[in-house]
């Protein structure tokens, strides 16, 4: 029933047009969620849709691995 998490990208070619400071600060952003994400209990994560599984597969990731929506100049 819940889709599988999965935001497979290195930093694509867009997010070079970043600023250095908006970089860091998504980096920053996706390691903070990541974070929060684990410390969510099984209760809350079935209320988002994920498994426990899925969020220590998404916590374990590096933390320049993020989406490309999240690196988009806005």
């Amino acid at each position: 029933m819940s889709a599988p998490v999965s935001c497979t990208c290195a930093l694509p070619r867009q997010s070079r047009r970043l600023s250095l400071p908006g970089l860091f600060q998504a980096v920053r952003a996706a390691h903070r969620q990541r974070r929060a994400l684990q410390q969510l209990d099984d209760r809350m994560l079935a209320d988002v849709g994920i498994t426990r599984a899925q969020a220590e597969q998404e916590a374990a990731r590096l933390v320049w691995d993020a989406p490309a929506h999240w690196l988009q100049r806005r």
